[in-house]
């Protein structure tokens, strides 16, 4: 029997994506995508206030991740398909292509909590035009 993952758990990069989303509002941003995709990959969220644009991308973790809570995923192939994407996307809506453009990069902690398997998210770090 196959074990069906998405009925029983949250997939906790969309909520952490989610989490990170309301934080930039919080702070002024205005979501213009979530999860953008095109023929170079998916962007997380792509953001924008005044005439800055943020491509940014979100990994969450729970304890005693493996890549430095998720700083060491991206690396420079991550960062490559990222450029490239960001690229598309600016060909795709030539009226951003004046706005500053920065790659961000959030990580996001999540902790599941007993009994009741609620999951609580932080902001570890933001870290703005990360590469």
């Amino acid at each position: 029997m196959a074990n069906d993952r998405s009925s029983h758990y949250p997939d906790i990069g969309v909520l952490g994506e989610d989490f990170i989303a309301q934080w930039l509002q919080s702070n002024g941003w205005k979501i213009l995508h979530r999860r953008w995709r095109c023929p170079w990959g998916e962007i997380d969220l792509i953001a924008n206030t005044c005439d800055s644009l943020a491509f940014v991308e979100v990994k969450t973790r729970s304890a005693g991740s493996w890549d430095a809570g998720g700083l060491l995923a991206i690396t420079p192939q991550k960062q490559a398909k990222l450029w490239k994407a960001a690229n598309y996307f600016l060909a795709t809506y030539p009226e951003f292509g004046d706005y500053g453009c920065s790659f961000d990069v959030a990580l996001v902690y999540c902790e599941k909590t007993a009994p009741d398997l609620k999951y609580n998210l932080s902001l570890k770090e933001y870290i703005p035009a990360a590469f």
